[in-house]
């Protein structure tokens, strides 16, 4: 049984004191305890304690795994601008030198904390992880867990990503190429933009023989078809994703044109195609596997034929993007500079043609997405309650700071399979 003190309230004043060790000075933002008091900077976003279990899981994990946790569960939460409050602590961390917390070294490091945790009778084992954190089992990127880290994340429900994503249901950066400061051009203008981009990057024309690797819901697959007349073969190995887009091809009679495989990338055998896309799946392979990945799209198209992969970049010592999103979104994803990702295409046999970095691009898309969240989020929270609902707020809250100080990029990468004539599109922008 918890047992919590039920003396003055005074709980926030002595964790901030307690915390001072490891932030290396006083609270960068404010606090309130589950006892009602308050500490910390008067001004801007305040971090509630809503439970002793939210200290539990803090000793337990501190840093960004701990504090996402708890935040996923409700034991935290934020009064004030969830972005706001990641920015301000970010900025007095860094300034500070507080790289990351010491993991296991609390009771040396910070004392009062764990004595305050027994006085409240949370210094016990680790909590349970929330239930909206990712289970795997198996080889790392062997083909049954890479479909369990896939189906984590986009099998959530279609019906999910409708309340996030814009009508083509692109779920990768726009190209908000008409209106760079997004007064005037809708999120929907700006995924067709980016489709359409890329069309015309790998040449597709009336007839082509299109493969869109990691085709998601879509989006890529029925522009190509629907705008270029392209002959389009898209796989993934997401089944919800695969029943979204058959229902929309049956929709705009498309069948002839169209066909969608519940298929691994590694299982693609069936080219020469005129030209590959891949739009945000590379990152999923894993570090070892990229190698062969190149070498399945290099293989899939002809002599001559272009492939585009858009992928997003990272550097530092977190390539899955970090705790939260290897434990919460994307567990077993891989990132690293683009120009280690070049590299890897160059020696998988293809000639790199254009790097087109769109790091501005996923900031305006990911915040559109944010937008379109907030505003369905009592649909969101009764569709897949409210723990997944603020997963998922602070994932977009995070990702859009991330492109926004360049921790994270992503680009466009236009290759060329040798053989043929070279072509004068490759350097459409």
């Amino acid at each position: 049984m918890t047992t919590v003190s039920t003396s003055s309230p005074d709980l926030a004043p002595r964790i901030a004191d307690a915390l001072v060790p490891l932030l290396r000075g006083p609270l960068p933002i404010g606090l309130r305890a589950w006892d009602g008091s308050r500490a910390g900077p008067e001004e801007g976003p305040v971090l509630v304690l809503r439970s002793p279990q939210a200290l539990r899981r803090l000793l337990w994990s501190p840093g960004e795994l701990g504090a996402a946790q708890a935040y996923v569960t409700g034991e935290i939460d934020v009064q004030g601008d969830v972005g706001e409050a990641l920015d301000v602590a970010r900025t007095v961390l860094a300034e500070r030198g507080v790289d990351r917390l010491p993991v296991g070294a609390l009771a040396r490091s910070a004392p009062r904390l764990v004595a305050l945790a027994r006085e409240v009778g949370v210094l016990r084992g680790p909590l349970e992880a929330p239930a909206s954190q990712a289970r795997l089992r198996g080889r790392l990127h062997s083909v049954g867990r890479d479909r369990s880290a896939i189906s984590h994340h986009y099998d959530l429900s279609n019906a999910f990503y409708e309340l996030l994503l814009d009508p083509h249901m692109a779920y990768s950066s726009g190209w908000w190429s008409a209106d760079p400061n997004r007064t005037q051009q809708s999120l929907e203008s700006a995924q067709s933009a980016k489709l359409d981009l890329v069309c015309r990057k790998i040449g597709l024309y009336e007839g082509s023989h299109f493969l869109d690797v990691g085709c998601g819901w879509g989006s890529l697959s029925l522009y190509a078809a629907e705008h270029y007349g392209a002959k389009v073969t898209g796989v993934t190995i997401a089944k919800e994703q695969k029943a979204f887009i058959d229902a929309r091809i049956r929709e705009r009679g498309l069948e002839d044109r169209v066909e969608i495989r519940l298929q691994d990338y590694r299982e693609v055998n069936d080219g020469p195609y005129d030209a590959v896309a891949s739009l945000e799946m590379g990152e999923h392979v894993g570090q070892g596997n990229y190698p062969a990945y190149v070498s399945v799209l290099r293989e899939a198209v002809k002599p001559g034929g272009y492939v585009l992969i858009q992928q997003m970049s990272r550097r530092g010592r977190h390539p899955g993007g970090g705790p939260f999103i290897e434990s919460f979104i994307a567990p077993d994803m891989h990132m690293r500079p683009v120009g280690e990702t070049v590299e890897l295409i160059e020696s998988g046999g293809l000639e790199v043609r254009d790097v087109h970095a769109m790091r501005e691009h996923y900031v305006w898309t990911v915040d559109a997405w944010l937008e379109t969240f907030e505003k369905n989020w009592a649909a969101v929270v009764e569709l897949v309650g409210e723990e997944v609902a603020r997963v998922w707020r602070l994932y977009l809250v995070g990702g859009s700071q991330a492109f926004r100080d360049g921790r994270m990029g992503v680009d466009q990468i236009l290759s060329r399979r040798s053989g043929g004539a070279p072509v004068a599109h490759d350097t459409v922008r």
